[in-house]
């Protein structure tokens, strides 16, 4: 008999909480959820006004018996799933599908996973808060209805297994949009112009001109001006300022500081965070408080005074600001404020390196500064010179930490100015004046992404992460995979010793890598939606969801009432658009008529991508079909750059009594030899390769597949021991299998390798929160 069970959602949680508790207690897990709604239809009984329709999948079943049994043999069962809304649901289901009651479980919460939090939970139980239960269900059906239903349009109207989401779909159109205030973004030139004075002194500081001049002829003429001109010091500003510390972190500003100043996409960020807090070294990580507990501030306090000395410690309270803020979770935080390091892998470290910092920086005294401001004045100018110093008087919370911010190139350090008075004269050694360019707005980052959408309400912590990683799984968004580069020549004029000279430079210009881009069906996917269902995508309609699920969370509305009230007016607008007929494919543009064929052209979305097609489906001869250059798009290509892609396949030669081909595909340029394929290098030109650059690229190939080759098996040819990345491995099949340490390489045999295939694990998919067949 089991005295006590403990059923947490994850195997991670459930081994440390073991630890704090005596023999009479057993925790065990979830695995996440363990039921969801019916897949086979739309898992909604509208008949009973709304009703989830749920089953257990079938991976999940076995555990669902063991925790029956596990449940049946306890005298006390306790639901410790996560204090918020998903984990509220979890302990419900549970609750449900093991047939508990208030007689023989209680529902535990925490948001540290230490040994006094625990104790606390399990001395201070609670019921099952079915608000927050209600919540889930509401967020879980919404997101059912829009999914099932929209869905298949898409299918229908532009391309198989698309998708629409309440939240993804509203992410895709904030790229989409950004990426078009981009291209229609009409760049301004301007002059910029920086003196370099020095002092009687000898002390040489910079100046930048307070007024940027449009044309050459204004710039020429200012500094002509600056030849004869006269300068003095016109007025000198020294001014006390402080600089106050970031608030500890939230889910949000998590996501955004770990991306800009580790480099890490937000999924990983979070998974990271999700181990850390399983483990019990940081409060929960899905919050969107920023307060810290008494007893966190009072550790953080002893912890800076014991360091730093007690005038860099400043006890301070935050208050939450976010809109919708639905949990009372403190803000994220080492549990154990006094434990400077941790063990774990290096990303482990360097997060909790960061949350440590944050936390005890949000606690310290301000920084004192002091800014000095000089206006230096020129006889006969029609603009003024300003210089602009910062010194560090006291430090305070940099000496730990300083808050990093999407444009830091933007943010350039203040330096300390030379000690000059009013009306000091001082001399120019050279003036210059560069020509600008206005620059577009910037292409969202994860890390900006997730600070939009918490500024317009959309989503929760819990939602960023999955969110973003969904569009870039479904296609609809792409990472920038490396610097694109463009260069733009820019005028530098300059004025030195009384004559002026001049000179090009090359501006660099382009995409920075990782920055996300809407692909083609992306676009066509946003614009369609937008067109016919523009509530769905509608920036402030998914935040005032977001807002009645809050009500619904805290008990002030019906979530039957506010998934109806939705459903009577979406429903109709299905039923609308699906009878519509389209006379073109959704996405299609007509690109020209071909002056050959005199058959129409047109960019689509294809079966596999974007494609180009020559002729229609309907005419006596067949239509061509081109895949479309990754480094074009429907909306840009034109007529002239489609014609050129029927050329391809195109025959170079022959080597070794074989065609040598030259084509496009899916993932870029390609060589094709006696049915193999060779890339070629990224933005080739596939027509304009010879047949000496082929070959080269085919026996390169070659030479790595054989110095990849270790060995091969009489009994088996399909067997293969190969070189990697990490070691010696074995591949049969397409299948790779890792070689155990008992074993060496180098002596294998074909019985050896029997034995290794036969034991390696199955490799099964991790899914949803927690692994394994978590949804």
């Amino acid at each position: 008999m089991i005295t006590n069970l403990v059923i947490v959602e994850s195997p991670a949680k459930a081994k440390t909480i073991e630890k704090f508790l005596g023999n009479s207690f057993k925790v065990t897990s979830s695995y996440g959820h363990i039921r969801d709604l019916n897949k086979k239809g739309i898992g909604i009984d509208f008949d009973k006004g709304y009703e989830p329709v749920y089953e257990i999948p079938e991976d999940k079943k076995k555990l669902v018996s063991d925790l029956k049994k596990q449940a049946k043999e306890s005298q006390m069962v306790w639901l410790a799933s996560d204090e918020d809304r998903e984990g509220e649901a979890i302990s419900w289901h549970l609750s449900e599908v093991l047939g508990l009651n208030s007689s023989n479980s209680k529902r535990i919460v925490f948001h540290e996973i230490t040994k006094p939090a625990i104790l606390s939970a399990i001395e201070n139980p609670r019921d099952i808060d079915l608000n927050l239960v209600d919540a889930q269900q509401a967020r879980r059906v919404l997101d059912r209805i829009v999914g099932f239903e929209l869905s298949p349009i898409l299918w229908k109207k532009i391309k198989p297994n698309l998708s629409a989401g309440r939240v993804q779909s509203v992410a895709v159109r904030l790229i989409v949009d950004r990426e078009r205030e981009i291209k229609g973004f009409q760049s301004e030139s301007s002059y910029r112009v920086v003196a370099s004075f020095v002092t009687n002194n000898g002390e040489v500081f910079d100046a930048e001109c307070e007024t940027r001049f449009k044309t050459e002829e204004e710039a020429r003429t200012f500094l002509e001006k600056c030849k004869t001109a006269e300068f003095s010091v016109g007025n000198v500003a020294v001014k006390p300022a402080k600089r106050s510390p970031a608030p500890p972190f939230t889910t949000s500003t998590l996501q955004q500081e770990a991306a800009r100043k580790l480099g890490l996409p937000v999924s990983v960020t979070m998974m990271i965070a999700q181990r850390l807090y399983e483990s019990g070294k940081i409060t929960y990580m899905r919050t969107d408080s920023v307060n810290l507990s008494s007893l966190a501030v009072g550790t953080a306090k002893k912890e800076i005074i014991e360091n730093m000395g007690e005038e860099y410690s400043s006890p301070r309270t935050y208050v939450t600001k976010s809109k919708g803020a639905q949990e009372a979770h403190e803000a994220i935080r080492p549990t154990y404020i006094n434990e400077r390091t941790i063990e774990g892998t290096q990303q482990e470290k360097a997060l909790y390196d960061l949350i440590w910092k944050r936390t005890l920086a949000s606690q310290m005294a301000d920084a004192k500064l002091e800014r000095t401001e000089l206006i230096i004045n020129g006889t006969n100018l029609s603009a003024d010179f300003k210089a602009e110093g910062e010194v560090v008087i006291f430090d305070g919370f940099l000496k730990v930490y300083k808050e990093s911010r999407d444009d830091e190139h933007e943010e350039s350090a203040l330096r300390l100015l030379p000690k000059i008075k009013k009306g000091d004269v001082i001399n120019y050694e050279s003036i210059v004046a560069t020509q600008r360019f206005s620059r577009p707005p910037a292409r969202y980052t994860e890390a900006s992404l997730v600070r939009k959408m918490e500024e317009l309400g959309i989503g929760r912590p819990s939602t960023y992460a999955p969110t973003i990683t969904t569009i870039l799984n479904r296609g609809y968004v792409e990472k920038a995979q490396a610097r694109e580069v463009a260069e733009r020549q820019i005028l530098e004029i300059k004025l030195s010793k009384g004559k002026m000279s001049e000179k090009q430079l090359v501006e660099k210009i382009g995409i920075d890598k990782n920055k996300l881009i809407p692909t083609d069906i992306g676009v066509i996917v946003n614009d369609y939606l937008v067109e016919n269902f523009k509530e769905v995508v509608d920036f402030n309609f998914t935040a005032n969801v977001e807002q009645e699920l809050d009500h619904i969370a805290a008990g002030e509305m019906q979530w039957k009432t506010a998934i109806d009230t939705f459903y009577k007016h979406f429903h109709p607008l299905i039923d609308n658009v699906s009878s519509q007929r389209n006379e073109h494919k959704v996405g299609e543009r007509l690109l020209g008529v071909d002056p050959v064929s005199g058959r129409e052209v047109f960019a689509k979305i294809g079966r596999f991508g974007p494609v180009v097609q020559k002729g229609k489906v309907n005419e006596e001869e067949k239509p061509l079909f081109a895949p479309m250059p990754k480094n074009k798009s429907i909306e840009e290509i034109s007529l002239e750059e489609a014609l050129e892609l029927f050329k391809l396949p195109c025959t170079i030669g022959q080597f070794e009594d074989a065609d040598v081909k030259c084509n496009v595909g899916r993932f870029g340029p390609y060589v094709q030899h006696n049915g193999k394929f060779y890339s070629l290098p990224k933005g080739t030109d596939p027509l304009s390769v010879t047949l000496d650059e082929a070959i080269e690229i085919i026996n390169t190939k070659r030479e790595e597949e054989k110095q990849k080759l270790v060995k091969t098996f009489d009994e088996d040819p399909q067997l293969q021991l190969l070189n990697g990345r990490y070691g010696k491995y074995l591949c049969k099949d397409k299948v790779n299998y890792k070689i155990p340490k008992e074993y060496n390489p180098d002596e294998l045999t074909y019985e050896d390798c029997v034995k290794i295939m036969a034991a390696a694990p199955e490799k099964t998919a991790k899914k949803g929160r927690f692994a394994r067949s978590k949804k």
